[in-house]
């Protein structure tokens, strides 16, 4: 859930960006249609891994963990360079729970059970 739950987020804010850049705001500093698109592509794909693993698809764990590892630098940006350590703590928080949940012992075993013991 906590995948989908990010997944969404970032669909959400590419929904947000596109908004705004057709109402008209201001976009000199950034393109919003870029970092709309942006989100919404690494967005959709965090997406779709975590509505894989909800309906029981293993290939949606690679994503997920290629996800979690790459907000682990965003989360640690937030906190140092960016000068916004709420963000950056609750991120933070969900990356690392997430990577617990991932690579958990259940969850370890629901992958190993596609490659079992043949000679059982």
């Amino acid at each position: 859930m906590l995948v989908t739950l990010q997944g969404a987020v970032a669909v959400g804010i590419a929904i947000v960006l596109v908004i705004r850049g057709l109402l008209g705001h201001d976009q000199t500093a950034t393109s919003g249609y870029g970092t709309a698109a942006w989100f919404a592509i690494l967005g959709g794909a965090v997406l779709a891994a975590g509505i894989a693993l909800i309906t029981g698809r293993r290939w949606g764990r690679t994503i997920a963990v290629v996800a979690q590892l790459l907000l682990l630098p965003v989360s640690w940006s937030l906190l140092t360079d960016s000068h916004q350590p709420a963000y950056g703590v609750l991120l933070a928080v969900v990356v690392v729970a997430a990577l617990v949940l991932l690579f958990s012992s259940p969850s370890s075993r629901w992958m190993a059970d596609e490659y079992g013991d043949e000679a059982s």
